[in-house]
């Protein structure tokens, strides 16, 4: 069972933390990680991308000259893909780029993720993330507690001030439990979740 310094939001050491074995101590499955990254990044894709083929260019119904007797190289439509603003061939149209992965592969995936963040040593648990008020400097205070600048920081659910406290910081995202994903995890370099957003993660994938 991994075992984790607990740390206080000014990077001082207030205890230990168990994590749950079946979570974050899994061996590391890197072709469940690489479909599911793959997965994601194509599921974003808008696929909205679409250019006009000859059949779709307006004009061109009229050969530019006769077929034979000019010299020149015969020609049937000046909307053919070789004429300026002619057809583009093999035009891309509009498509749907959504890939479906299986639930299980999804949980070995994001169980793999969370373990590599324990093996590398990126892992960084908080006992909690509370901000009064939005203060970006006090997000970057805490960030070079940790002598980290870019992080991917979790909470347990969504916390408007820590939010607006990180946005403006290159490097830095926040996101709820419930927004977790693997594409994130490995994207980024070290990982910071509370205490409570530890138990969220274990009560969905142990």
């Amino acid at each position: 069972m991994p075992t984790l310094d607990l740390f206080n939001r000014e990077g001082q050491k207030v205890g230990d933390i168990q994590l749950a074995d079946n979570v974050f101590g899994v061996e590391v499955n890197e072709s469940a990680l690489h479909q599911v990254v793959v997965a994601q990044l194509a599921n974003k894709r808008q696929g909205t991308q679409s250019t006009k083929t000859r059949a779709e260019v307006s004009g061109g119904g009229k050969k530019p000259w006769r077929q034979k007797g000019t010299g020149r190289a015969r020609q049937g439509s000046i909307r053919a893909p070789q004429w300026i603003h002619g057809g583009i061939v093999f035009a891309p149209k509009p498509r749907d780029y959504r890939m479906s992965i299986p639930k299980s592969m999804r949980r070995v995936a994001m169980k793999s993720a969370l373990s590599s963040k324990v093996v590398e040593q990126e892992m960084i648990v908080i006992e909690s993330l509370e901000l009064e008020a939005p203060k970006t400097k006090e997000m970057v205070k805490m960030l070079n507690a940790f002598e980290t600048e870019k992080a991917l920081i979790i909470v347990s659910e969504s916390n408007e001030n820590v939010y607006k406290s990180a946005r403006n910081i290159q490097g830095v995202t926040v996101l709820p439990v419930n927004n977790l994903n693997v594409y994130d995890i490995l994207k980024h370099g070290k990982f910071i979740v509370t205490k409570e957003a530890i138990a969220k993660i274990e009560e969905v994938y142990a």
